[in-house]
């Protein structure tokens, strides 16, 4: 019951300062219909409920999934091994992801079905299959991950070239979606596991990192491909804003209830198998252990089906309409300071942060502090989200002129710092863009597109995720030089 009621005050640290945001807006520059304000509140208590309980599901059920089949891997002690169940693993646990779900029902809304659900859920599912079983590779024979990164970013630079803006904006975001509350402690504890079957046979805490990282640019590089066999010439965008013709408060939810619980059984079921055929094979677990690991998976399908019906039925739309009708007051710094404090508030709120700043607290030992951590990132998100809105608002400024730049420094700083903090870095991008920036920021985003003449939904409205997920990249490593100059004073001093 503690552990319960510390996911729920978490969750609400997260959902809490963006509804206040709501209401602010609300009773200030953007009136809502009181039917849409009810309905927005009850998708933020469905929210809440629904993550409060899949994140309770994912620690007592698929963190130790994880865990179990990393041991049992590094046990067969055979390369080839690892490769095949990296594959089939990291396929089964993206495809669970929530946040996928939700960037990849937006995708097919805003492109009028041109990319459908399904579609847009396997093709980065795959990519995110093939680059964490190289992750995996990269912890068995000590490769080093600047370099991995290096080579991965240049393929992406150079397909990227013949893909069309609407696809990397898409493919950007979809790495930031995919590194979610499932995936995340799944990748981290099946890299712990592994790291025991290293060729050199000592494992080290840099292994813990960078798996996320790593398997995130598979979504990049999985969409990137797709963009160019896709024979549908130019996608066709648009954002229906179809909610002002509803005035029910409970009917969107009971029509989102049996397709949201249709398609998380259809995405936790290869999960639910493989773990039984290991069960049978390999863990031989008490009945005891057993039961509470699948009692795990229940309360993962329970929160998931809360969380995404809440998401689906009364969160996204508001978010997309805030956005619209701000855009409309033809007030651009309003955009841009609403913008900025979403950022802010998103980042601060988001429970892995909490853990990830306190992780790099305990590493460097105490040399750089957890609220410089967490100050630097909210700064750096919000500067973010605010960048995003710009790009929208002003026409000719282009995701690439964000991107390009912010990668090459990114990659830079990969030769400079510790290898411990790019690892990390790279780590932390899918720790900041976490459920509410794959829901609403993602939603308001597309209403401000919406709502400005020279903008296009598809081209502009994507891409918030991506800048999101970029600024970890350099902010975490820039405190890595910083901690590196220091360690090397301190050195001389002593010497």
């Amino acid at each position: 019951m503690n552990v319960l009621l510390q996911k729920l005050k978490e969750v609400l640290f997260a959902v809490i300062p963006v509804t206040t945001i709501v209401l602010a807006l609300n009773f200030t520059f953007i009136p809502l219909d009181h039917y849409l304000l009810v309905r927005f509140l009850l998708g933020a208590f469905f929210i809440i409920i629904g993550l409060t309980i899949f994140l309770f599901g994912v620690d007592i059920g698929i963190t130790p999934i994880g865990n179990l089949m990393g041991n049992a891997l590094a046990q067969s002690n055979n390369v080839w091994t690892v490769g095949l169940a990296g594959l089939l693993l990291g396929f089964f646990i993206s495809i669970a992801e929530p946040d996928l779900h939700i960037l990849a029902g937006q995708v097919q809304a805003v492109t009028l079905g041109g990319l459908s659900h399904a579609s847009i859920v396997v093709v980065v599912s795959v990519g995110i299959a093939l680059l964490m079983t190289l992750g995996l590779f990269r912890i068995v024979y000590n490769q080093p991950l600047n370099k991995m990164l290096t080579l991965i970013y240049l393929l992406i630079l150079l397909l990227g070239i013949f893909s069309s803006s609407g696809f990397i904006a898409i493919a950007f975001d979809a790495s930031g979606a995919t590194t979610g509350a499932l995936t995340v402690p799944f990748m981290l504890a099946l890299a712990y596991g592994v790291s025991s079957l290293k060729r050199n046979g000592t494992a080290s805490e840099e292994d813990s990192f960078g798996l996320v990282g790593l398997a995130s640019s598979g979504a990049i590089l999985a969409v990137v491909i797709m963009s160019l066999f896709f024979r549908g010439s130019e996608l066709s965008s648009s954002l229906e804003l179809q909610i002002a013709q509803s005035f029910s408060i409970f009917v969107p939810f009971l029509n989102q209830l049996p397709i949201v619980a249709r398609n998380i059984i259809l995405a936790l079921l290869p999960l639910l198998l493989t773990f039984l055929l290991f069960q049978v094979l390999s863990f031989h677990l008490s009945r005891r252990a057993f039961r509470k690991i699948m009692k795990g998976l229940l309360y993962t399908f329970i929160g998931l089906v809360l969380f995404l019906t809440g998401v689906n039925a009364g969160f996204m739309d508001v978010g997309s309409l805030v956005g619209y009708r701000l855009a409309l007051l033809e007030q651009p710094w309003l955009v841009f300071l609403i913008g900025f404090i979403l950022g802010l508030v998103v980042i601060l709120a988001e429970p892995a942060v909490y853990v990830l700043t306190t992780q790099i607290e305990n590493v460097t030992s105490g040399y750089v502090k957890r609220r410089i951590v967490l100050f630097a990132l909210s700064l750096g998100v919000g500067c973010a989200v605010t960048f995003s809105m710009v790009r929208i608002i002003i026409p000719g400024v282009q995701l690439w002129h964000f991107l390009l730049p912010g990668y090459i420094i990114a990659i830079g700083l990969a030769y400079v710092v510790p290898p411990l903090f790019i690892g990390i870095a790279f780590d932390a991008g899918g720790v900041a863009s976490g459920p509410m920036t794959a829901t609403f920021i993602l939603a308001f985003a597309q209403g401000v597109a919406e709502a400005t003449e020279s903008a296009n939904v598809l081209i502009d409205g994507f891409g918030v995720i991506a800048m999101v997920a970029l600024t970890p990249l350099i902010a975490l490593q820039v405190l890595g030089f910083i901690y590196k100059t220091k360690s090397q004073k301190v050195g001389v001093e002593h010497g």
